[in-house]
C-alpha cells in the first residue's frame, strides 16, 4: 500500500471514531443525568411550595436533612451513574476501520493504476492504457484516466509521425546526395562532361533545398509559429494570382485552368500562408491531371453560415477511398500518383495552414474521375 493509501486510511477513520466517541458520550451523559431527574423512575416529584428550590436540602420534604448528604429517597441511596458504553464504541471504531480501509483501497487503487502507467509510458510503452483498469467508476478519476488515455494516444500518434518523417526525409535526401557524389566522381573521370554534369549538380541542390524550405514550413506549423492570422485577406485576388502561375505552369501539359469566382471573397488569417495553401493545392492538381484536362478552381459563399468554400478539382486517376485522408499525411503517395514527382508535403502544409486559420480541408473522389480539394474557411463577409 502506499502513503497516500495510508492517508486516506488514517483520516477517514479518525474522522468516524472521533464522530461515534463523541455520540456515545453524549448519549451517555444525557441518559445518566436523565435518571437522577426528580420524578424519574418513580422519585417523587416536589410537593407545588418547593417547586422552584432543591429539594434535596429542604427539611419539610421526605428525607430532606441539610446536615446530611442530600438524597431523593427517604432511607436510600441516591442511583449511581451508568457505565460508560465502551462495548458499543469500540464495535463502532471497529466497523469504521474496515469501513476506512476500503474507502481508502478504492480511492488509491485508480490512483496507483496512473502512476504504474506514466511510468510505462516514459519507459517508451506508449501503447499503455488504463481505461480498461477503471472498471465501472463514473467519477472524476475515471475522466482522469480516460484523459491519459487521450493523452498517451496522441502523444504515441505524434512520436510515430515524428518517426516516419525522419525516416521518409532519410529516403528523400538518400537519393539526390547519392547523384550527387556520382556526380562528382565522374566530373573527375570525364572533366569533357563538367557542363552536363553541373547541370545535373543544380538541379538536384534545387530539390533539396525546395525539400528542406517544405520540411521547415511543416516543422514551424506543428510548432505553431504562424504568424499573424488576423489580417484581412482578399482570397479572390489570391486565387487570380495563384490561377495565372499555374496556367503558365499548365500549358507544358496543354492542359487548361478555370476559374470561377462568386463575389468579394474576404478571410481573416495570414496571407502568406493562404496563399502558399492554396498554392500546394492548385499545383497538386495540374501535377496530376492528364494531357488536355482541365483544372477548375471554384470559390463562393458555402452553404454553411459564416464560411466560404474553395474547391479544386483535376480530371486525374483520384484516389482510392481509403486514402483520402491519408493523402493529407507528410511525404504520403498513393498508388495512383504515377510519375508525380511531388514529395507529398504540399497538401500536409495546406491541411496545416487551414486548420491555423480554423478552417478544414476535404479530398472527394468526382463521379467523372479527378479529384476534388475543397478548403473551408471562416468568411469576412
Amino acid at each position: 500500500m502506499g502513503r497516500l493509501f495510508w492517508k486516506f486510511f488514517l483520516f477517514f477513520w479518525l474522522a468516524q471514531v472521533v464522530t461515534s466517541a463523541g455520540v456515545g458520550i453524549a448519549i451517555w451523559l444525557n441518559h445518566s443525568d436523565h435518571l437522577g431527574a426528580p420524578g424519574a423512575f418513580g422519585v417523587p416529584p416536589p410537593p407545588p411550595e418547593f417547586r422552584g428550590m432543591d429539594p434535596r436540602f429542604a427539611p419539610e420534604f421526605p428525607g430532606g436533612d441539610p446536615g446530611k448528604p442530600p438524597s431523593l429517597y427517604a432511607g436510600e441511596p441516591p442511583p449511581h451513574r451508568l457505565p460508560m458504553p465502551l462495548l458499543p464504541i469500540l464495535a463502532g471504531s471497529l466497523v469504521s476501520l474496515l469501513f476506512a480501509g476500503l474507502l481508502a483501497w478504492y480511492f488509491a487503487r485508480p490512483i496507483r493504476s496512473l502512476r504504474a502507467a506514466f511510468g510505462a509510458v516514459a519507459a517508451g510503452e506508449l501503447e499503455t492504457r488504463i481505461g480498461t483498469s477503471m472498471g465501472r467508476r463514473n467519477d472524476e478519476l475515471a475522466d482522469l484516466g480516460n484523459d491519459f488515455d487521450h493523452m498517451a494516444g496522441r502523444l504515441q500518434s505524434l512520436i510515430n509521425t515524428q518517426r516516419r518523417l525522419l525516416h521518409d526525409v532519410s529516403h528523400e535526401l538518400r537519393s539526390p546526395l547519392a547523384r550527387l557524389q556520382a556526380a562528382t566522381g565522374l566530373m573527375r573521370q570525364q572533366p569533357e562532361r563538367s557542363l552536363e554534369f553541373v547541370e545535373r549538380i543544380e538541379r538536384d541542390c534545387g530539390r533539396m533545398d525546395s525539400l528542406v524550405g517544405e520540411l521547415l514550413t511543416l516543422a514551424r506549423l506543428d510548432a505553431g509559429m504562424t504568424g499573424k492570422l488576423d489580417e484581412t485577406v482578399d482570397l479572390s485576388e489570391i486565387v487570380g494570382d495563384i490561377a495565372n502561375d499555374a496556367q503558365f505552369e499548365a500549358e507544358a501539359k496543354t492542359c487548361t485552368v478555370s476559374v470561377k469566382l462568386n463575389g468579394v471573397l474576404r478571410v481573416r488569417g495570414n496571407r502568406d500562408l493562404l496563399h502558399r495553401a492554396l498554392e500546394n493545392v492548385v499545383r497538386n492538381a495540374v501535377g496530376h491531371s492528364p494531357e488536355h484536362g482541365v483544372i477548375g478552381i471554384e470559390a463562393a459563399l458555402d452553404a454553411t453560415p459564416g464560411y466560404l468554400s474553395v474547391a479544386v478539382s483535376d480530371q486525374g486517376p483520384g484516389v482510392s477511398e481509403a486514402d483520402l485522408n491519408a493523402i493529407f499525411e507528410p511525404f504520403f503517395r498513393s498508388e495512383s500518383s504515377g510519375s508525380y514527382s511531388g514529395y507529398g508535403l504540399g497538401l500536409a502544409i495546406a491541411r496545416r495552414v487551414v486548420a491555423a486559420n480554423g478552417g478544414t480541408i476535404v479530398a472527394t473522389n468526382r463521379p467523372a474521375g479527378g479529384l476534388t480539394v475543397t478548403l473551408l474557411l471562416p468568411s469576412l463577409n
